[in-house]
């Protein structure tokens, strides 16, 4: 091993791109998240992916910003419609 190495050309972030998705990080109500795993588990996915499509089928309904507090009223909507299913 060296005493030391040059990082000054290094880069951060991941060694290979991924295509059409990016790791955030995002806050998300405890009883949101927890009824998503929920369905997941009883559909058989994974919870993001259920919140991605919760979140495309949003987007599809109209062009307006998406803002937390629309987002909060989207995913309440889809837990409840997932309770009555």
């Amino acid at each position: 091993m060296r005493d030391e190495y040059d990082f000054s050309k290094g880069k951060r972030g991941a060694i290979m791109p991924t295509k059409g998705k990016t790791r955030i990080t995002i806050y998300i109500d405890d009883d949101i998240l927890a009824a998503f795993r929920a369905r997941a588990e009883q559909v058989g996915s994974e919870y993001q992916t259920l919140m991605n499509e919760a979140l495309k089928a949003s987007l599809a309904k109209d062009d307006k910003p998406l803002t937390a507090a629309t987002l909060r009223r989207i995913l309440r909507e889809e837990m409840a419609a997932g309770s009555g299913r």
